[in-house]
């Protein structure tokens, strides 16, 4: 089915593309019948799929990426796509608008996509009073959390624990975000001594709460080895629950797409099959040094096919998210995976 949308989707932009799809979603899941048909056609339920992780049951491995659902208006109806789990955000505590469009590009040649959205989003009240409105929830919610633009990053923890304490009552888990390379700065967060200190300021509001909740940290792929033997001190000191490995690379190197049209499209992080090894690579880093033995993987970055999903997690995923993936292989891929695991 999706062979058949794909090429008219991608003569829209990018954004455009996303919004139509996901409105034509919504609005099919009304439509008498069609909500049943989308869940045979897209959930995959099986009981060795199940994984107790986190200190929650997810119904299946696969997640999808932030990024995709950046104000929580799509979480019932990508239940109905299969997904175990669903991670919202970049969410900020303030309402902003990003960067100037055109801001996502597809490479199709390197099965890739360049964003520079720059946490665009509607604010962290507005993502609360929408997760208010989910009626029976059946799928696990991580809150993605970031912070405004214009905050200056020595006051940024001050973002972080704003949507950190909004969102406590309304997600599962949550997900620090300091390796997006889109807002100026924010990448430096990830430096040993403003990393800790963001970190230990979450935990310390985590567990005052009656029972804390699990806190991941995202990492970018571009890191070396030194930094990331740093990160791990650090989640291990914090007692951080897990990683997620990866966001979106700023390199250039593996893309198949003339170099001239690549300098057009200008800065922004590339997702999608060129980050598929450097994540990889991470992955099995992270897990063969850590020393916390429930220290949890997420990993995301070039899942495009069941095979993809194998080698995160013979690397060492817990669980696996997607996002590219979704652009040039449709929502079956979620139930392709599901399958894939199962043939291992």
């Amino acid at each position: 089915m999706y062979r058949f949308f794909k090429p008219i989707l991608f003569l829209l932009s990018p954004e455009k593309a996303h919004k139509i799809t996901m409105r034509l979603l919504i609005c099919a899941r009304y439509t008498p019948g069609v909500r049943f048909l989308l869940q045979k056609l897209f959930v995959f339920n099986d009981v060795r799929l199940e994984k107790n992780i986190l200190g929650l049951h997810f119904k299946n491995p696969v997640g999808l990426a932030a990024g995709f659902d950046k104000d929580a208006h799509y979480i019932e109806v990508l239940t109905d796509l299969g997904f175990g789990f669903i991670e919202v955000g970049t969410v900020t505590p303030i309402a902003q608008s990003g960067n100037e469009q055109p801001r996502l590009f597809r490479l199709p040649e390197s099965e890739a996509l360049i964003n520079r959205m720059g946490f665009n989003n509607g604010g962290v009240e507005a993502m609360v009073e929408r997760l208010k409105k989910i009626k029976n929830r059946q799928v696990i919610i991580g809150g993605n959390i970031g912070k405004n633009k214009i905050t200056p990053n020595e006051t940024a923890y001050s973002d972080y624990e704003k949507c950190f304490l909004a969102l406590f009552p309304y997600v599962d888990y949550f997900v620090v975000n300091v390796s997006s390379p889109n807002t100026p700065d924010l990448r430096a967060l990830q430096d040993k001594e403003p990393l800790n200190f963001l970190l230990a300021r979450i935990q310390l509001l985590n567990n005052q709460k009656e029972k804390s909740k699990p806190v991941l940290l995202k990492i970018a792929p571009d890191l070396n080895i030194s930094q990331l033997d740093d990160i791990l001190q650090i989640v291990a000191s914090n007692k951080l629950a897990g990683i997620v490995a990866t966001n979106t690379t700023i390199s250039r190197e593996s893309l198949k797409e003339n170099s001239e049209l690549i300098k057009k499209i200008g800065i922004g992080g590339v997702s999608g099959k060129p980050v598929r090894d450097a994540s990889t690579h991470i992955i099995r880093y992270l897990r063969q040094n850590t020393k916390q033995k429930d220290l949890v993987i997420i990993g995301v970055g070039g899942i495009a096919s069941g095979e993809d999903a194998l080698e995160k997690f013979k690397a060492g995923a817990d669980l696996i998210q997607i996002y590219t993936g979704l652009v040039y292989e449709g929502p079956g891929l979620v139930k392709a995976i599901n399958k894939k695991l199962l043939s291992k």
